[in-house]
């Protein structure tokens, strides 16, 4: 039997509705002072509110914190870490999206330790443990809710990650009424994020197994089927609750069979032009696609008909090509921007593009093909 460990989040809490029951959770935790990271649009719509609710009414206080910045920058989690340090925080929440869950988990591992920022950058460099920390996605894409990561910009545009066991919560909260309405856009950009997640850990050079491999092809499965609904009928609540639990299965898998080239090239797209990285993944993917085949045609090939069901009946060459180019039809058939050069950018910007897709080298050396600075240079080129 292949040899492979395998770590995910403590508890899951999969319910319409359950984040009023996370004040009932941390009081059982003795928690007394909650750090609640999330934005300011979540506020506004009201998302935060049964989660605030409840928390009051087990007695505990909130400090919130609602200036997150997408792609969160570092001198914006220092400045979250400095405030909620001065607070009293002994636990913290966050109801949002990516950068929300990101910023939350730095929060709770820096809140307690007195290693600066710049030392856990990497692989398994955090000391120590992290305040008591329960996860509730606003979005069905990242799977923050159950991965190791947070990624952090760091300077002007530089993405740089923490990757430590610490920052998995003790709990994740699937809410399928935290996500009713959310806009097509939106969900089309997050789904398709969540659909790589799944994909690039089916097919991961490194740490691939076969706990990782089931979790990937259910992902698939749910959000295959469930993202067009989803898009269609926005306050459909089984086909958000679908695609929640896809995107949190996809996070699950790819925390431990761990993404490739189709990140590294979508995160120079989100430092420099603020492109959402679900929507840059969906920008890139089909060409990395194209360019993995020779090395992953029958992988692809077997995952193709669970996004695209009418690919069962062809051939392995026929599914793998496929897949590809579903995935060049879907993002606009779902009102997705499907070319760079719709987004600002042109033939001038490609090469900075390489250059910076080529320092991802923590990702690139999980791609089932060796990427080069020319082979992205292409692939920048043919999603121009």
């Amino acid at each position: 039997m292949q040899s492979f460990s395998f770590q995910t989040t403590r508890s899951v809490i999969a319910e319409a509705g359950a984040t009023a029951r996370i004040g009932e959770i941390l009081a059982t935790r003795g928690c007394r002072k909650v750090g609640f990271v999330t934005d300011a649009t979540i506020l506004e719509l009201g998302l935060a509110d049964a989660a605030l609710d409840g928390i009051e009414r087990a007695g505990l206080s909130a400090w919130i914190f609602s200036d997150i910045q997408p792609d969160p920058p570092e001198e914006m989690i220092l400045n979250a870490v400095r405030a909620a340090r001065g607070e009293g925080v002994d636990c913290v929440v966050s109801v949002g999206g990516g950068s929300s869950l990101d910023t939350a988990k730095l929060i709770a591992v820096l809140l307690n330790t007195d290693q600066p920022i710049s030392e856990i950058y990497g692989v398994d460099l955090v000391r120590g443990e992290r305040l008591p920390l329960i996860l509730a996605p606003t979005t069905a894409g990242t799977g923050s809710e159950v991965t190791p990561i947070a990624i952090v910009t760091t300077g002007e545009n530089e993405k740089k990650g923490v990757v430590a066991p610490q920052l998995l919560p003790d709990c994740a909260i699937l809410d399928a009424d935290l996500t009713l309405g959310l806009p097509a856009h939106v969900t089309a950009a997050t789904g398709i994020d969540a659909m790589v997640h799944a994909i690039e850990a089916f097919t991961s050079r490194r740490l691939k197994n076969v706990v990782s491999d089931c979790l990937a092809k259910q992902a698939l499965e749910l959000l295959g089927g469930n993202i067009r609904k989803a898009c269609a009928e926005p306050r459909d609540r089984d086909a958000r609750a679908n695609m929640l639990l896809g995107s949190m299965l996809a996070g699950m898998a790819f925390a431990n069979a761990p993404v490739a080239a189709v990140h590294a090239l979508a995160y120079p797209l989100g430092g420099h032009f603020h492109i959402p990285h679900g929507h840059s993944n969906a920008l890139v993917l089909p060409y990395v696609l194209e360019f993995n085949m020779p090395e992953a045609r029958a992988q692809y090939a077997e995952l193709a008909p669970l996004v695209f069901p009418e690919l069962e009946a062809m051939g392995e060459a026929a599914r793998a090509e496929g897949l590809a180019r579903g995935f060049r039809e879907l993002g606009p058939a779902l009102g997705m921007t499907s070319r760079l050069g719709e987004m600002g950018i042109s033939h001038n910007h490609l090469p900075m593009l390489a250059a910076d897709a080529m320092k991802q080298e923590r990702l690139l050396i999980n791609n089932p093909r060796e990427m080069t600075y020319e082979a992205a240079l292409e692939i920048y080129t043919q999603a121009l």
